[in-house]
């Protein structure tokens, strides 16, 4: 299972250490890509594969929606394999789209990582921690 928050430091040329953990789950060759919110995701190629499916809901290239969908996300990804040390190069087109600097955190979400500027993800957990009671209220109050 693909949980808990590590900090990452990007060299110059872009190369940053995927958590020991992460990459034991994520397999040989995980896929690195844009993802909402200006943040990238890494996932194993089996999660790719079914993502890739429910995104386009089997309608590839039918409407402009899904088209966009395909050009955004599918259109992003790059095959990553890890060195002996578990580092990636992070493409220059996707450290510029999520705004890297020297930090980032990995973010792990049970099927996928997400892939942060820390500073990013420092002011997000800030709100998260003063809107998740809100939101666990809802969803207990949905259940009922």
């Amino acid at each position: 299972m693909l949980i808990g928050t590590y900090l990452g430091i990007l060299s110059d040329r872009r190369r940053v250490a995927v958590p020991k953990k992460f990459i034991n789950e994520l397999g040989d060759n995980p896929i690195l890509a844009k993802w909402y919110e200006d943040c990238l995701i890494l996932v194993s190629s089996d999660f790719w594969e079914n993502l890739s499916t429910r995104l386009t809901g089997g309608k590839r290239a039918r409407d402009l929606g899904v088209r966009d969908i395909e050009r955004f996300i599918l259109g992003s990804a790059f095959e990553q394999k890890p060195d002996e040390q578990g580092r990636i190069i992070i493409p220059e087109i996707l450290a510029e789209y999520a705004k890297f600097e020297k930090e980032i955190c990995f973010v792990g979400l049970i099927d996928r990582v997400e892939v942060w500027p820390k500073t990013v993800w420092d002011e997000k957990s800030t709100k998260l921690a003063q809107t998740t009671k809100e939101y666990i209220e809802n969803l207990s109050k949905n259940e009922k």
